[in-house]
């Protein structure tokens, strides 16, 4: 059981992109249990966005200048480049700090091992930031799942897709798949973890993955099969290149069927600025809920409200009670050891865009 903190949770963020800025810096500010005392990026405009957006808030360059004032935090959550995650954990660890990793949670499953390991010699909590286990669909699949609303569910399908043929420069479209990079790691991540989450333990893996993209330096582009040993099936479908896209989830039980469309809105909303306490966050539109039944026969189905800040709320207490996180990194190991056996399996067989071939040729 990790140390408790007494009080406000000073907390510090590294990285101040879309992590920072738009999944993490929000909720800490909208719940009492938090200060957001200090922030890390070397990005001028990110600088400025970062005191605009939170007066009073310190901002330093590196994440070595955080770790100096550790004395001043409690908490650090990591919102930096996937192939950082373990690096930075193990040294916020070192300094005494309760940590949050975004997924994921480390490049290999070896090492989230270490840092879970480093947790526990420093008596303190690390926990990896799975958000989308508050979506609010998926929320809705749980709740029909509990209710045996669709019988015995035989297969599982799930889409994470989006149409991005000219995504802007970034440290994702730079990355390879050793440094955390592609879309396995980075959508991979939450549709795996959300069908383990259903379904429970995985005993066959197989997968297709591909490069679509032109000048795509990792994986864009992925099919996952899983057999769970519940008898589950699950289908998990991931692409940035996708014009029309397939339904969110598609659920085949012995007596009915679930289907939904489209992403949660929790995100879009955040980008937009709206704040995690604004009357109806989270929550969507009835023409955007799914349906149940058989063909012919279907009825929509009341969608739960997206939820990501109760990942903040069991954070704090967690922290405070020496409970138990919100997110198990045992869980986030087990993920990684998916991906890494896809990734295996797949190098051989990886296919290329027709440009890229015309390169190696």
């Amino acid at each position: 059981m990790a140390a408790r903190v007494s009080g406000t949770i000073r907390t510090g963020v590294i990285g101040f992109g879309t992590s920072g800025a738009v999944f993490h810096a929000p909720f800490l500010a909208a719940d009492p249990d938090y200060s957001l005392d200090l922030v890390v990026t070397s990005d001028p405009d990110r600088r400025a966005e970062a005191l605009g957006r939170h007066p009073g808030v310190k901002v330093v360059s590196t994440a070595e200048e955080l770790f100096a004032r550790a004395d001043e935090l409690d908490l650090v959550v990591i919102g930096s480049p996937s192939g950082t995650h373990a690096a930075l954990a193990t040294a916020s660890l070192h300094a005494g700090l309760h940590v949050v990793v975004d997924k994921p949670f480390a490049v290999t499953a070896a090492e989230g091992r270490a840092v879970v390991d480093r947790a526990a010699a420093a008596d303190r909590l690390v926990t990896v930031f799975q958000n989308r286990r508050w979506d609010g669909d998926f929320l809705t699949v749980r709740r029909l799942l509990d209710e045996g609303m669709l019988g015995h569910v035989h297969r599982f399908e799930s889409r994470f897709e989006w149409w991005k043929p000219d995504p802007p420069a970034s440290w994702k479209t730079a990355a390879t798949a050793a440094e955390g990079g592609g879309i396995l790691y980075d959508l991979g991540t939450h549709v795996i973890d959300q069908a383990i989450q259903l379904f429970g333990e995985v005993e066959d893996v197989q997968a297709e993955l591909g490069v679509v993209r032109p000048g795509a330096v990792a994986d864009d582009d992925a099919f996952v099969a899983l057999r769970h040993r519940s008898g589950v099936r699950s289908h998990l479908w991931m692409g940035s290149l996708v014009a029309q896209a397939g339904p969110r989830f598609r659920v085949l039980g012995s007596s009915g069927a679930y289907t939904s469309w489209g992403l949660d809105g929790q995100e879009p909303a955040l980008q937009a600025g709206a704040d995690p306490r604004d009357d109806g966050f989270g929550r969507r539109d009835p023409s955007g809920w799914g349906a149940i039944g058989v063909d012919g026969a279907t009825e929509p189905v009341p969608m739960a409200d997206g939820d990501y800040a109760a990942f903040t709320r069991l954070l704090a207490t967690a922290l405070h009670d020496g409970g138990r996180p919100p997110v198990d990194p045992a869980d986030a190991i087990a993920v990684l050891e998916i991906i890494e056996a896809v990734h295996a399996a797949a190098a051989p067989h990886q296919r290329s865009t027709p440009e890229q071939k015309e390169q190696t040729a």
